[in-house]
């Protein structure tokens, strides 16, 4: 009862921390400045369109926080609904990464890559004229037709197999044991930004994999059926298995303490009864 109330409270805290607050735009479409957002910004998974990759860079002359300077590598991309209400600092989803915008123009945004990003996300593979998933944080209290993405990926998954099944198309990808350990049939993962239904799970440590389909309409809307076997995909596991496994980690002690108690209560009444009788 404890970990199902739990759990209630988490999606309830989930659900109230999502998005940002669109900014006002001029009449010549530059967006003002910098506005006040949440505490947490969350998304759907559900991509709002395809961006093209205009530039990846390394740059040595980005401003750091005390005026010195530093380097870095920097990512530009071509977008149109996604710059729909953006403002400096907002977040934008880009192939299932949460970045931080930090130049607007008309057509294209930039976002900074950091060290940890490039770590656990094929981001730093990217090429000019790549398509990628683009999608802005969710608005307070919008509808949620996918499920909770952070867009704080847990690492990448190689295709392995793909095929098609009347008009759906299917992939089977391979992912690392403790990755694979948070994704379960019919579970929700989030798969280069995208929310998506688990079909199967193969947990042996010599297989590893999960599958999962692409509907006739989802394919003409992402870019997952463009990749082949063997190419790369940025997994996000659902965050809700993350916080039922830790709110599990502080109560199963617990649980163990009072059944160790019990035992020793039921031994000493036992050997009561056995006294008085």
């Amino acid at each position: 009862m404890i970990v199902i109330r739990s759990l209630f409270l988490l999606v309830n805290l989930l659900a109230g921390s999502q998005g940002f607050v669109p900014s006002r735009i001029c009449n010549n479409g530059i967006r003002l400045e910098t506005k006040s957002f949440t505490s947490q910004n969350m998304f759907t998974g559900i991509v709002e369109e395809m961006g093209t990759v205009v530039k990846l860079e390394e740059r040595d002359d980005m401003t750091l926080w005390d005026g010195s300077k530093g380097s870095g590598t920097e990512l530009t991309v071509k977008g149109n609904i996604v710059l729909d209400g953006a403002y400096l600092g907002c977040s934008i989803c880009v192939n299932g990464v949460c970045l931080t915008a930090t130049e607007l123009e008309e057509e294209f945004f930039k976002v900074g890559l950091a060290p940890e990003t490039l770590r656990r996300t094929y981001l730093g593979e990217l090429k000019s004229g790549d398509f990628v998933n683009l999608e802005r944080a969710s608005e307070i209290g919008g509808r949620n037709s996918g499920h909770f993405v952070q867009g704080h990926v847990d690492g990448v998954g190689t295709i392995i197999e793909r095929w098609i099944d009347e008009d759906s198309l299917f992939f089977k990808v391979k992912v690392e044991p403790e990755i694979l350990r948070y994704i379960v049939a019919k579970g929700f993962v989030a798969i280069d930004g995208t929310s998506l239904t688990v079909c199967e799970v193969d947990s042996r440590l010599d297989e590893s994999w999960f599958t999962f389909m692409l509907v006739e309409y989802t394919q003409k809307k992402i870019i997952i059926p463009q990749k082949k076997v063997g190419e790369l995909l940025n997994i996000e596991v659902d965050v809700l298995g993350k916080y039922s496994e830790s709110a599990l980690a502080a109560i199963i002690p617990r649980i163990e303490e009072l059944e160790s108690k019990v035992k020793i209560l039921e031994e000493q009444l036992a050997n009561a009864v056995g006294k008085s009788d």
